[in-house]
């Protein structure tokens, strides 16, 4: 189905749109979730303003859009249930096409610079001790009958574990990636195609290796490293599944996920006194205080300690 179906807004709207999205992935290489929620953030706007401004919009009708019509979308976004990180990720989606429309002369973006993002509440990530995480990222705690099925997921939850990468970077390693027991790095593609390189324990590219010496699918250098049942690329969802198995086997909390075995990398070598500034860029994150939130975590989980431990608390 072509966007014209699927996009209210006219033409001139919907080829400026279309060139926008494009240089956010080619120009800027946005990650291409990024790129999908932005199309998707954007879509959303123009579905509101058929209805609110009584047709489809043009160029000519986002150039006359003030802060007021910007706040009532929002409105019937937390109306529909959207929380506060959806709505400031929608709004800069919103600010980064009129942006694009400003810098060609089309538009004065002044108004949706000026609208401020609605407060997120600030939540803790979630880790899971340190004998959970090896626990779940340990071929023994895998429930998979299929042996090079179990050590498929071990592997990936060790380099979740052990190396700190995010689900999607795990899996879009290719067969080349992870070449050897005998090297101590791999480099890893993330967020906006930025690489990194990050150190990787010897417990690590054994449980790769031993995924490698088990999996019954030809293993090329150009070709996805983890596979799924049938030979194609893992999903993530699948990841994801075989996690809620073992949050039950295993009694764990309905926060251990993939993504926090991340976050327990994390918290972890800052409790054992890690620098901060190389966690971040272990993690690839772009900004300090993203990783920041770790600090807190620590204190958090030092302050749980006193409170059980300490005969006056």
């Amino acid at each position: 189905m072509s966007e014209e179906f699927l996009v209210s807004a006219k033409p001139d709207l919907q080829r400026a749109r279309a060139a926008w999205l494009t240089a956010l992935s080619q120009e800027r290489r946005l990650a291409r979730l990024t790129v999908e929620a932005y199309e998707r953030d954007t879509r959303q706007l123009l579905q509101f303003l058929t209805g609110h401004c009584g047709g489809a919009p043009g160029i000519a009708e986002i150039a006359d859009l003030r802060p007021a019509d910007l706040r009532a979308f929002l409105a019937s976004r937390r109306n529909g249930g959207a929380g506060a990180r959806t709505l400031g990720r929608g709004l800069a989606g919103i600010r980064s096409l009129l942006r694009y429309l400003e810098r060609r002369g089309l538009v004065n973006a002044a108004g949706a610079g000026a609208l401020r993002a609605p407060r997120a509440p600030k939540g803790l990530p979630k880790p899971l001790t340190a004998a959970d995480a090896r626990r779940v990222a340990s071929g023994e705690g895998q429930l998979a009958e299929e042996p090079w099925v179990a050590a498929r997921n071990a592997a990936v939850l060790a380099l979740l574990y052990g190396a700190g990468l995010r689900i999607g970077e795990a899996l879009a390693l290719r067969g080349g990636d992870v070449a050897t027991a005998g090297d101590s790095t791999l480099r890893v593609t993330g967020k906006g195609g930025k690489t990194r390189v990050v150190p990787v324990l010897p417990v690590v590219f054994q449980a790769v290796a031993e995924y490698r010496r088990l999996c019954p699918y030809h293993l090329s250098a150009e070709a996805p490293l983890f596979r799924g049942v049938r030979g194609g690329a893992l999903q993530p969802a699948i990841v994801q599944r075989e996690m809620k198995k073992m949050r039950s086997a295993l009694n764990l909390p309905e926060t251990a996920t993939p993504h926090a075995l991340r976050h327990s990398f994390a918290t972890h070598l800052l409790g054992r006194g890690g620098d901060l500034r190389a966690i971040q860029e272990l993690l690839g994150h772009a900004s300090l205080s993203t990783t920041q939130v770790y600090t807190a975590v620590d204190t958090s989980r030092l302050l749980e300690i006193y409170d059980n431990a300490h005969p006056r608390a």
